[in-house]
């Protein structure tokens, strides 16, 4: 699969499957104690995914040739990362 220069399906879709920001949005959601730590959630999510996007693209294991947008792929993966913290979120005060 290549990546063609700024797709913003491609963004889109490398912001909703990105493993990293699903796990990390998730688990600090699930130990989150007060809502507000829900937006360091979402932050720490987009980072991890950008250091995953990053690292896979450098070791050649996704070609990408100028793709363009990497401040919107940072954005989309704030808003998947708050997703993903908010039903961690709910789901950690049901259990708990």
């Amino acid at each position: 699969m290549e990546i063609r220069p700024f797709d913003p399906a491609t963004l889109v879709l490398l912001a909703l499957l990105n493993p990293a920001v699903i796990a990390v949005g998730f688990w600090m959601g699930l130990k989150a104690d007060q809502w507000q730590k829900l937006i360091v959630a979402a932050f720490a999510a987009a980072l991890s995914g950008f250091i995953l996007y990053w690292l896979v693209t450098m070791l050649g294991l996704l070609p990408v040739h100028a793709l363009g947008g990497e401040a919107g792929l940072v954005a989309l993966q704030f808003g998947f990362g708050l997703i993903w913290a908010v039903l961690g979120y709910v789901i950690g005060k049901r259990i708990g």
